[in-house]
């Protein structure tokens, strides 16, 4: 069985202060052409935490994560990584996109789509080392999908392609996993599967910010809530975050699930 893997085994020279937040982000202002997507968001999470992402379409959230990762320009702003510049923390953040931005019909296998997460790694003059394989093994094994190492990524269900997304960012050995929608088209088991790998990555000492679009399950499965309508509206707990008021101003109307989170609010439902 492969040892446990490092989060961050490359030496640094400029080690996070121990009170540097795990991401801090000041006045974040991002806008497409004349059209704005994120204004004026502050924030600050806590190492070690599970983040959920929430809000209606075109709110902001899947820019939020690229503007993170230096993905798109930000108009005015700054955001800190372990205490240093998001541009200086090459290797300490992993990324899982939506599933409708990959090409699935690519001819690479699982094992090779994970390896991918070694590559910044891995300098460009030598091939992968025991290193490399032993952290995609324990990946592939920690999300279950070790069985179809050598499978052809298109020849899989849409959540264990999701598995294997989740796998490589495991592998790039990150201290941040940012993740786009993960349980997006996948079904309950899976969903369940999904939200496991998450729990164990906390376990591991990770920090996770996830896009999440549904807010009965968001109440259950975060410790703290992102609630973005291009500005930040609330961040907290989910018992802070999803209110009534909040929520009806937000997607500007009652929302289906008010009648779920009152019903298990008086049931005393713990999430």
């Amino acid at each position: 069985m492969p040892t446990e893997l490092r989060l961050d085994p490359a030496p640094s020279t400029d080690p996070p202060k121990p009170e540097a937040p795990a991401l801090e982000v000041e006045h974040l202002t991002v806008s497409y052409g004349p059209k704005p997507a994120l204004l004026d968001v502050t924030l600050s999470v806590r190492h070690g935490q599970l983040v959920g992402i929430i809000g209606p379409n075109g709110a902001g959230k899947s820019t939020f994560i690229k503007a993170v990762l230096g993905f798109v320009p930000s108009d005015f702003g700054s955001v800190r990584v372990l205490g240093t510049p998001a541009r200086e923390a090459k290797g300490k953040v992993a990324y899982v996109p939506q599933r409708g931005s990959v090409d699935w019909d690519f001819p690479i296998s699982v094992r090779e789509v994970v390896m991918m997460g070694r590559y910044g790694r891995i300098p460009f003059w030598r091939d992968p080392g025991p290193e490399d394989r032993e952290a995609v093994s324990y990946a592939l094994e920690t999300v279950r999908m070790s069985e179809f190492a050598d499978r052809q990524i298109g020849q899989l269900s849409g959540g264990q392609q999701q598995r294997v997304f989740m796998a490589r960012a495991l592998a790039q050995a990150g201290q941040i996993l940012l993740l786009d929608e993960p349980f997006a088209g996948v079904d309950a088991a899976t969903e369940r599967a999904l939200l496991d790998v998450l729990r164990r990555a906390k376990q591991d000492g990770r920090t996770l910010l996830v896009v999440h679009h549904d807010l009965v399950s968001a109440g259950e499965y975060f410790d703290e809530l992102i609630l973005l309508k291009q500005r930040l509206v609330a961040y907290g707990p989910p018992e802070h975050v999803l209110r009534e008021d909040l929520l009806t101003e937000v997607y500007e109307g009652k929302l289906k699930a008010f009648s779920v989170l009152r019903a298990r609010d008086a049931a005393g439902y713990e999430g």
